[in-house]
C-alpha cells in the first residue's frame, strides 16, 4: 500500500471519528433534556417524562433504523423522499457514523414534543406520535434540506451578468430542520391535547411550577455542553482544509448566542414583567433559544452577528412565551418558544448575516432571493409539520385515547401508568405510617 492510500485511509478514519465523537456529544444531550424535563414537571410524573426520554433514544433508534434513515438518505431518491437502505441493508460500511450522527438529531426532534405534551398525555399516545415523527416525518424534512436530492438542498438556480449562482437552503445544523419542525407537532399536540388542569383558572394563567429547580438548571448546562457538538459537529469532517476553521467558528458562535440570549431573555424579564425577578428559569431557557438559532448560521457569521442574532432570539423567547399563555396554551417545558421561536428567527437570520452573501452585508438582489428561499423553506417545514401532527392528535384525541382522566392527571401519571413512583413513601425510612419521633430539644 503506497503513502497516498494510507494517508486516504487514515483521513477518512479521522472523519468517522469526529462524527461519531461528536454524535456522542448530541447523545448526552438526553440527559440533558431529562434532567430539565424532570426538574420541570411536578414530582407526581417525574417517572412517566423520565421513560419518554428513554424511550426517545431507543424507539427513534428503530424506527430510524428501520425506515427514517432510508426515507432521509436513501441513495436511491427523489427531490421529496429516499428509498434505500431499510433496515440499513446494502448500507455502506463507510456510512455508519453518518446513520449515527443523524440518528441523534431525530432523537433530539422526539424530545422537543413530549416536554410540550408533560404530565397530561396517555402513554401509548406518546408511543405512536414518536415513531411516527422519527420514523417518518422528520426524515423527509432531512431528506428536503440537507440530501443532495432534496428540492431545498438544491435550490434553483439564478443568472445574473452571464454568472450562474444557486439560491439554495441554508441550515447548517438545523434550526428549522430540527427545531422548527419539532417546535411545530409541539404547538400542535399542546393545542389539541388541552392545558393541564388548573393551569388556566378564569383565563388567568396560574404557576404550576416544577418540582426541582436544581435539576432542572443541570439539565440546560447539560444541553449546552451538547450544543457545541449539535453545532460543530455539523461540519461533518475535520481533515479537509478550512474544516477545523468551521468547527471552530461555529462553537464560538454558538456559545456567544447563547449568552447573549441567556442575558437579554433574564433582564427583560427583570425589567418588563409585573413580578420583575433576576429569573433563573429564564435565563436557562433565553440561552437555549439564543443556541437553537444560532444552529442555522453558526458556520457563516461573524461573532458579532452570533451576539446579535441570540439577543434578538432572548427577546423572541419571551414574545413566543407570553403569545403562548395569551392563547392559553399549556407548555410546561416552554419547547414551542424555544424550539419554534428560536429555530424561525435561526433560519431567517443566515441571509441576513451570512458574511459571503447576506443582506447587511452584501444586499444584492441575490441575497434577498436567499432570503426569501429560506422563508419559503422554514413555512413548507412548518406546514408539513402540522399538516401530519394535527390529523394525528385530532384521531387521538377523539378516541379518547390522546389524555389521561383527571383521576389519572390528578393523582399523577407515575402510579397509575408505570407503578414506579419517583419518590416513594417508604424510601423514608419507617415511611409515614409510623412517622420517627423528634427528640426534644
Amino acid at each position: 500500500m503506497d503513502m497516498l492510500s494510507e494517508l486516504q485511509i487514515l483521513q477518512d478514519n479521522l472523519d468517522h471519528f469526529f462524527l461519531i465523537i461528536t454524535g456522542c456529544l448530541i447523545f448526552f444531550m438526553q440527559t440533558g433534556f431529562a434532567f430539565l424535563e424532570a426538574g420541570s414537571v411536578r414530582s407526581k410524573n417525574t417517572t412517566n417524562i423520565l421513560i419518554k426520554n428513554f424511550l426517545d433514544v431507543f424507539i427513534g433508534a428503530v424506527a430510524y433504523w428501520l425506515f427514517g434513515y432510508a426515507f432521509a438518505f436513501g441513495a436511491e431518491s427523489n427531490s421529496f423522499i429516499g428509498h434505500k437502505f431499510f433496515a440499513l441493508a446494502d448500507l455502506p460500511a463507510n456510512q455508519y457514523s453518518h446513520w449515527f450522527f443523524h440518528f441523534v438529531f431525530a432523537a433530539t426532534a422526539a424530545t422537543i414534543v413530549s416536554g410540550a405534551m408533560a404530565e397530561r398525555t396517555e402513554f401509548k399516545a406518546y408511543l405512536l406520535y414518536s415513531v411516527f415523527l422519527t420514523g417518518f416525518v422528520y426524515p423527509i424534512v432531512t431528506h428536503w434540506a440537507w440530501d443532495g436530492n432534496g428540492w431545498l438542498y438544491k435550490g434553483v438556480e439564478y443568472t445574473k451578468d452571464n454568472v450562474t449562482m444557486s439560491i439554495a437552503y441554508q441550515d447548517f445544523a438545523g434550526s428549522g430542520v430540527v427545531h422548527v419542525l419539532g417546535g411545530t407537532v409541539a404547538l400542535i399536540g399542546a393545542t389539541v391535547v388541552g392545558p393541564r388542569t388548573g393551569r388556566f383558572v378564569n383565563g388567568v394563567p396560574v404557576l404550576l411550577a416544577g418540582h426541582t429547580v436544581p435539576k432542572a438548571a443541570l439539565g440546560g448546562f447539560i444541553l449546552f455542553f451538547g450544543f457545541l457538538g449539535f453545532n460543530g459537529g455539523s461540519q461533518a469532517a475535520i481533515t479537509f482544509g478550512g474544516d477545523a476553521d468551521a468547527v471552530a467558528l461555529s462553537i464560538v458562535n454558538t456559545v456567544l448566542g447563547g449568552a447573549s440570549g441567556a442575558l437579554t431573555a433574564m433582564i427583560v424579564k427583570r425589567l418588563g414583567f409585573a413580578d420583575k425577578y433576576w429569573s433563573l428559569l429564564f435565563a436557562i431557557n433565553g440561552g437555549l433559544t439564543g443556541m437553537v438559532a444560532l444552529c442555522a448560521g453558526c458556520n457563516a457569521i461573524y461573532p458579532y452577528a452570533a451576539f446579535a442574532i441570540g439577543i434578538i432570539a432572548g427577546v423572541a423567547y419571551v414574545g413566543w412565551s407570553t403569545l403562548i399563555l395569551y392563547f392559553k396554551i399549556d407548555d410546561p417545558l416552554e419547547a414551542v418558544a424555544v424550539h419554534l421561536g428560536g429555530g424561525f428567527w435561526g433560519v431567517l437570520s443566515v441571509p441576513i448575516f451570512n458574511k459571503e452573501s447576506g443582506i447587511f452585508y452584501d444586499g444584492s438582489a441575490y441575497s434577498f432571493y436567499l432570503f426569501g428561499w429560506n422563508v419559503m423553506g422554514v413555512l413548507a417545514i412548518m406546514a408539513w409539520s402540522a399538516s401530519l401532527s394535527l390529523p394525528l392528535f385530532l384521531v387521538l384525541r377523539v378516541t379518547k385515547q390522546l389524555r389521561v382522566s383527571p383521576e389519572i392527571e390528578e393523582i399523577g401519571l407515575d402510579i397509575p401508568k408505570h407503578g414506579e413512583p419517583a419518590y416513594p413513601l417508604d424510601s423514608y425510612g419507617n415511611g409515614w405510617s409510623d412517622p420517627p419521633s423528634v427528640p426534644q430539644s
